[in-house]
Formats: C-alpha cells, structure tokens, sequence
C-alpha cells in the first residue's frame, strides 16, 4: 500500500518535492541536496507535472456531433473518401446528365437512391462493392460539391434521412448478414500472417453507411421537421423490436464481438462495431438525461417520493479540487531546515503539520487560512519516509473564488462569501433505521423489536428525536421496491397471480442477451484489455487493430508517427465506446429491474473487471487525459473539403488546441462509474479494491482538476476507507477531509472509523452466493417458465384419479386382454426383492 523510496534518492525530502505550482526547480533548487533533486526530478517523471490546470469538461452522453462522425474513420482510411466519390460520380452520370446531386429536386434524389438499391441486388461482388461506396459517399455528406464543414454536416444528415426512407438500412442489414455469413472471408483471413485494413473493406462500407445513418437521425435539432421526427421515432422501433422474425439489431452485433473474441473472424472492423453497438444501445434505450426522467417517471409510478436533487445538475455544479501535491514549496523551500535536523526536532514538524488545511475551498470560513498546503501526504516510505509540508502559495493552483495573494500575507483582504452547506442530501436506508434501533433497544431496554420502527417506548428522548430525523431523510429506492415484489412474488406465486412485464425497449434486449450474456461480457472486456495502454502485446491476446493497418507497412519515420498516432487513436476510441456501453446498460438494467443489473454486474465481476479497471489506471492518468492522439487535419470532415497537406513532423504533432482529450477523460470518468456501481454496497466486492491496492491508484487520478472524475474517485475510496486501517487514515486526511465534502452523506455510515456490522470477513462468500441465488431464482421465474405452468392443479385423491374416464386408442380394446397375458399374467412377481428394493 505504502510507495517504497525510491532509488538513488539520498537522504529523505524534507518536504515533498517543489512548490505547489509546478515550478519545482525554482528557488528551492540552490538549498536542495542533491539526493533531494534526484527524488524530486524521478518523482516528476513517474507521476506528471501536478500542475494541472480546471478542465472545462462538460460531460454528456457523447462528444460532438463531428467530432462522433471523425472518429468513425482511421486516418489509414482517408484514402478511400476518394474512392468514394469516384464510385458516387461514375454511377450518377449514367443516370443523371449535367447535373449535380445537390441541384436535383427531392423527388429526383428519392429516384436516384430506389436505383441504387436495385444496382445493390446484383451477383457479382465487385459491383456491389461500388455501388455500396456511391451510398456511402451520400451518406458522408456528398462532400465534393460543398465548400465547408458545416454543408458536409448539414448534407450528410439530410441523405441520411432520404436513404433512411427509401429503406436504405434494411438493405444494407441484409448485405451485413451475407458479410458476416461469408466462410471465405473468414478462411482467408484465418489464413493470412498477418491481416490488413484491406480484409475487411466490404464490413467496413456497411457498417459506416449503418454507422452514419443511426448517429445523424439520432440527433435531435429544434429544426427538424414532422416527418424526419416521425421517421426517428420509426426507425428507433425498428431497431428496438424483433422485425420480420429477427432478434434486435443490437444482438447482431454483440454476436459479431463474440465471433471476433473466439478467433474466428479476425478480420471484423471491431471498433465500427463497437461505436454502432454504443450508438444504437444509445438510440433505442436513452441516453443519461432520458435515463432521469425514466427514474423520475417509475418513481412516480411507484409511489415513491420525488427525487431531492437531479445528480446531473449537482455534479455540474461542483468545483474541482486541488489534487494532492509533491512538489516543494517555493516559499517554504527557503525556510526548511535541512533533513537531518528536521527528523530530531519533531516539534518543528508538528507546529508545521498543525497548518494543514481542508482539500478544497467551499466550505471554508476564514480566509486567512485558504492556503491549501502543497502535499497531501502520499503513503510514508519504509525508512524515514517522505516529510510532508504545507505551502503557502498554493492557492495560486486554486480556481479564482479570490484573487491570488499579494507577496505579503493578505491581512486586508475582504471577507469572500463561500457557498453554505453541502452538495448532497444525505440519504438513509430502511436498515439503518433498524439498525440503529436495534443498537438502542439493546443498550436501554434489553431487548429488541425486530423490523418494527415505529415502536420507541422506553427509549430516551434524543433517542426519539433521532430517529425522527433519520425517517426524515429516509430514501426507499426504486431497487428496495423490486427487491421485495420479488420476495413476496417468491412466496406467493398463486395467490399474486402471474407477473405482468412491460414489453420495453431494454426488457427485449435483456431478455435477448439473457442466454449469451457471460459470453458478451467476456468479449467486452477481453477487448478492453487489448486497447488498454497499460497492457504488453502478448501472442494469445486479441489482434484489435486489423482495420487499422494499412497493406504495405510505413517505410518512413513520418509514416511510422502516423501510424503510431493512428494506433493509439484507435485503442482509445475501443475503450470509449465499450466503457459508455457498460454503464448505459447497467444504469438501464438496474432501472428495469435491480436482479437484471446485478446478473450483469455479476458476470463482470466473475470476468475480472475490478482488476483490469484498476489496471486501467495504474498509468499517469494526467498523461492519458492530456494525449495529443490526433492529426486535425485528417480528421473528418475537414480532410474532404481541403487538399491533403505534406505530412511533416510539425503537423503531425501539431493535434489540436484543447487542454485535454474529451474522449480520454470521457473513458476515465465512465470507467470509474462503472466500478462504483459494481462496488457500492457489495463488501465482498470493496474487498476486492483493498486486495488490489487500489488507494494509492485512485488517489494518483486525483491529480486531474476536473470535479465529476474526483467525485467517484472518492466515492471508491471512501467506501474502502474502513478497511484500509487507522494509520492510513491518519496519514491521508486531507483526503478524508475531500471524502466529507464532496461525496453524499449516509447517517449513521461509520465509514471513516472501520465499526460497520457488514464489514465481517466471512460474511463475504455468503453474501455474494445469496445475490447467486436470488438472480437465478428471477431469471428462472420470469425467463424459464415452460407452456404448461408447475402450478396447475393436482388431483391427490385416489378413488377421483382411478375414476377418471380415459380416452383411449381404438385398438387397444382389441388387444387389452393380449396385453394383460403378456404384461401382467406372464411376468412373475419375486416379493422378495421388491421388499429389498423398497
């Protein structure tokens, strides 16, 4: 748990390693030894610079709408928008003189588009292909008759609506299934050392006309006229419900991720399948702000309270906080003694550690002591460990509630008015209530009353009034009301009548996955393993770039910066797409019903999701967040309307001018949310965080100034906490302290002290097989049920069963006396073993 010293690092640091603002080779360099500097400059290297500026990130559903459509294309694939057009333009003028695409009047294009369909059914496979390509390029935007990115966008989503209604993806769906179904390919490409973009050119013309088509019709404009609304709302029950016999569109393609895990379609472009499965998964079940109201809709339904905040807008509204710091201050740097001296004096240390302040500013009321000291102290080293201090120009690294302090101390600064109060309402559970008075009944009265909450005779008065104020804060989930329906739906299967289910959207995916559902997952995260930065190539593990790769490998260093950029471009657009699938169907799931989210969570679990989440992050997180993995002007739709420049090293480094990758720190935010929700309320599984050293990981992600991603990094640290042991603890308050203000309130939640009930060893197993059962038990229930129900009526009287009139054959009155003398009268009766026997 604790960072062993690092190497050649001499004498222990006085006091971390530069000054809270980045500038750690400043003042503080001339009194530094040089052990101190070797520490300070291999510190710097492993973790980042920790000057971290606020990232304005504003998280959504996705990325915008052209950033979405760019990610779609590899820059090895820029080649074939030229390939495209030609296909497009040769078709076009043998059925449309001296005009172009844009010139023609609806009607005319609605023509051209029938045409083309016809020209898809034909034998021969090249001419498919071409005619597969003229869609595709009406589908991109027909960007070689516009002069901006805004008319390639604005055309793009208008064909997409005309194929749509000329039935554009249904032919395509059918093509799609020939593809998958084509044992050629797939032999071919079993056979070939080493597999190219080129194995896969027809998958990948589908699948971007598919791609395309759902991403601009989902999109949703105040300007959108009835009928594209009207053909949004069609299309996304088409690809919601089984049409024409077939399952939905969405299982189509987790079947294809799993034939691409087992190794026997290599050639899939995996991620167009991916960022398709997200997208529709997106389109036909919602995304986060539907997902509220969804919540707020069933809550109502249910009968339950309204919601106390929308957790969206609070989020939105949060503050990120300093990260933990290791570098030394700038001013304390000149008045530290040196290291020797420091350790005999542990006066001194206390008086400085007696300055510590909380993480952030919001609840702060006296100015004077806003200034955040540099280090949170980061595990001790198992010699003299590392010496933390405070800063007093840290503040300088703080967001601008109030100017940056003068060189002197601000002593006639104006008080500053903070924000009361905390983000969150706190919450309280049914067993809380109980709990609590159970502990009181026991400590007052000598006995206890079970469930009963209501009964408080004999109990002091505080006792009364806190119990009042516990049931005033009381949360019953929309999950406590299915669990127990499905308790008493257990219990009294005849007299409660047969469960009414709802016919939605993400019941008919569920009920589709149910059977194949550990296999998807697996799939999942084998491939997220794959993309993962932090993992090594090895030869068994999944070749996740086949349509990534061009044919002729570079031959040059500016073609290999390409292709490298390329490559990790291509693994974390893999990992953002699968992290936004997970949580989508999570959350929906567990809207749905609770035992559908926990089925789930379970087969994640059992595929070792905790760990390769947590291996996920033990990288510099900073770094992935700040990768520049992009060449702005091969992105689409950019590269379409302007001639190609000479790469050079400058533009290929040159990326765009963001502070940060939104997809990078979309993927980190969803990955820590989906571990939150495997985790919460699962002792077994917070376990799991604890045995994988988890703290030290999560807390490295702090150093990212951005508030959603710190939320539910301390959220997993706070439910660990109890765990980690009082000398963690002690040495980690400042994060603690982070933990109190940022992260909702549970009363009575003892999470900081280590004295929960819940927290028994071997409770664990028994804990996790009874969720086993309970899921298996719904399943069985609501999926299993044969034609003939088990609970049809028994007649057990035996003069009623004998005098039943049974309708028998014709010819067996004929041989009834036959059959008598065979079965009955030849057969000898030893009574001897049948005693034995019984």
């Amino acid at each position: 748990m604790e960072d062993p010293a690092p190497p050649g690092a001499g004498s222990p640091p006085a006091n971390g390693n530069g000054n809270g603002n980045g500038n750690g080779g400043g003042k503080g360099k001339t009194a530094a030894p040089k052990g101190r500097e070797a520490f300070r400059n291999q510190r710097r290297e492993s973790e980042g610079s920790v000057d971290c500026p606020t990232l304005e990130f504003e998280y959504g559903d996705a990325d915008g709408h052209a950033a979405e459509l760019s990610e779609l294309y590899s820059y090895t694939e820029n080649l074939e928008f030229t390939t495209n057009k030609r296909c497009f333009e040769e078709d076009f003028k043998t059925q449309v003189q001296d005009r172009e695409w844009l010139e023609l009047e609806e009607d005319a294009q609605k023509a051209y588009v029938m045409g083309l369909l016809d020209r898809l059914e034909v034998i021969s496979r090249e001419q498919r292909l071409k005619v597969a390509r003229a869609v595709l390029y009406l589908a991109q935007g027909t960007f070689g008759e516009c002069d901006s990115e805004v008319d390639v966008l604005h055309w793009s989503r208008y064909n997409c609506f005309l194929l749509y209604q000329m039935g554009t993806f249904s032919a395509f769906l059918e093509l799609l299934h020939m593809e998958i179904d084509n044992s050629q390919a797939c032999s071919s490409a079993l056979r070939k050392p080493a597999i190219s973009i080129a194995d896969s050119t027809e998958l990948r013309v589908l699948l971007s006309v598919m791609y395309l088509m759902v991403e601009n019709i989902r999109l949703e404009r105040e300007t959108d006229s009835c009928g594209w609304r009207t053909a949004r709302e069609t299309f996304r029950t088409e690809l919601s419900f089984s049409m024409h016999n077939e399952e939905p569109f969405a299982l189509l393609l987790f079947s294809m991720v799993t034939k691409f895990c087992s190794g026997l379609t290599p050639h899939f472009p995996i991620k167009k399948v991916l960022l398709l499965l997200w997208k529709v998964v997106m389109f036909t079940l919602g995304g986060f702000e539907h997902l509220q109201a969804l919540k707020v809709k069933k809550r109502a339904e249910l009968g339950l309270p309204p919601l106390a905040e929308d957790s969206i807008q609070v989020v939105k509204s949060m503050r990120a906080a300093s990260p933990p710091s290791y570098t030394l201050d700038l001013g304390e740097s000149q008045l530290a003694p040196p290291p020797s001296k420091l350790r005999g004096r542990r006066g001194s240390r206390r008086q400085l550690l007696t300055k510590q302040d909380s993480l952030d500013i919001y609840n702060e009321r006296d100015l004077f002591k806003t200034e955040e000291p540099a280090t949170e102290e980061e595990e001790e080293s198992a010699g003299d460990g590392e010496r933390t201090l405070d800063g007093e120009l840290d503040l300088l690294e703080q967001d601008p509630l109030v100017p940056p302090p003068p060189s002197q101390a601000p002593l006639c600064a104006e008080r500053v008015a903070f924000p009361k109060g905390l983000p969150w309402a706190p919450k309280v559970r049914q067993k809380d209530i109980e709990h609590f008075l159970e502990i009181s009944r026991n400590k007052f009265i000598g006995f206890t009353l079970g469930q009963d909450t209501d009964t408080l005779v004999g109990l002091p008065r505080p006792i009364h009034e806190s119990v009042k104020t516990l049931k005033q804060h009381k949360y019953i989930s929309i999950a406590d009301v299915q669990i127990k329906n499905e308790e008493e739906l257990e219990k009294c299967p005849m007299s409660l009548g047969e469960e009414i289910v709802p016919e939605t959207p993400c019941e008919v995916l569920y009920q589709g996955m149910l059977y194949s559902l550990p296999q998807y997952m697996i799939a999942l995260l084998k491939i997220l393993l794959a993309a993962a930065p932090t993992s090594k190539a090895k030869t068994d593990s999944i070749n996740i770039l086949a349509d990534v790769l061009p044919e002729e490998m570079p031959i040059t260093v500016l073609q290999s910066m390409k292709l490298g950029i390329d490559v990790n471009r291509h693994k974390e657009i893999i990992v953002k797409s699968i992290s936004a699938l997970l949580l989508l169907l999570l959350k929906h799931f567990k809207l749905n019903h609770v035992y559908q989210f926990e089925y789930v969570s379970q087969h994640l679990v059992f595929a070792n999701c905790i760990p390769l989440i947590l291996k996920f992050f033990n990288q510099n997180i900073l770094s992935y967040i700040t990768a520049k993995n992009s060449i702005s002007v091969l992105d689409y739709p950019g590269c379409t309307i302007q001639d190609l420049p000479e790469l050079t090293t400058e533009s290929l480094e040159a990326g765009d001018n963001n502070q940060f990758c939104w997809r990078n720190l979309f993927s980190c935010i969803n990955l820590l949310r989906l571990l939150n929700k495997l985790t919460k309320w699962k002792h077994s599984r917070t376990m799991m965080l604890v045995v994988f050293k988890s703290a030290p990981i999560l807390k490295r992600a702090l150093k990212v100034k951005q508030a959603m991603l710190q939320l539910y990094v301390l959220k997993l640290l706070k439910i660990q906490t109890k765990y980690l042991g009082r000398q963690w603890r002690k040495s980690n308050m400042k994060t603690m302290s982070a933990i109190y203000q940022k992260v909702r309130h549970r009363m009575n939640d003892d999470w900081a002290y280590g004295n929960d009930i819940d927290a028994r060893p071997w409770d664990f197993q028994a804990e996790e097989c009874t969720l086993r059962a309970n899921i298996e038990a719904f399943n069985s229930r609501r999926y299993d049920r044969p034609q003939d129900s088990e609970f049809s009526p028994v007649d057990n009287c035996l003069q009623s069963v004998l005098g039943q009139r049974l309708d028998l054959p014709e010819d067996f009155h004929y041989s009834y006396e036959l059959w008598l003398e065979r079965e009955v009268f030849s057969q000898p009766i030893c009574w001897e073993e049948l005693l034995q026997n019984h």
